[in-house]
């Protein structure tokens, strides 16, 4: 059986660390764990995830589709967490665009707690 590091750069696999979570099997604790699985879901194109975990008063501007579009069209190098507090978290994914470009999305996102589960409500973008 093959071991697979998580896509979201902790030190642990896949299977123990944002896997449960993708899949339903364990709730996100902490923003940062949360906000560490919708990274790896983008990496392995879970929309479904992605728009579960965002704030039910912000799901209508989340396309199941086009999230898939974007996760599938880039190529997702690394997450680096720059900070968190309670409710929010700033960090940076790197990753290779369409066109084989260097990129980096650098955002400050905002979480709310809602029974029971954290939940993305929106990002500020630098």
């Amino acid at each position: 059986m093959t071991t697979i590091k998580c896509y979201c750069g902790s030190l642990s696999n896949y299977s123990q660390c944002c896997e449960g979570y993708i899949k339903g099997f364990k709730k996100a604790p902490t923003v940062e764990l949360l906000m560490r699985s919708r990274y790896s879901a983008y990496v392995i194109q879970e929309a479904g995830y992605l728009v579960a975990t965002t704030h039910s008063s912000e799901r209508e501007y989340h396309s199941q589709a086009d999230i898939l579009q974007w996760s599938r069209s880039n190529y997702w190098q690394k997450l680096e967490v720059l900070e968190s507090t309670d409710k929010t978290l700033e960090f940076k994914a790197y990753f290779l665009d369409v066109l084989g470009k260097n990129q980096i999305h650098h955002e400050l996102s905002t979480f709310k707690f809602e029974n029971g589960s954290w939940f993305y409500v929106e990002g500020m973008f630098f």
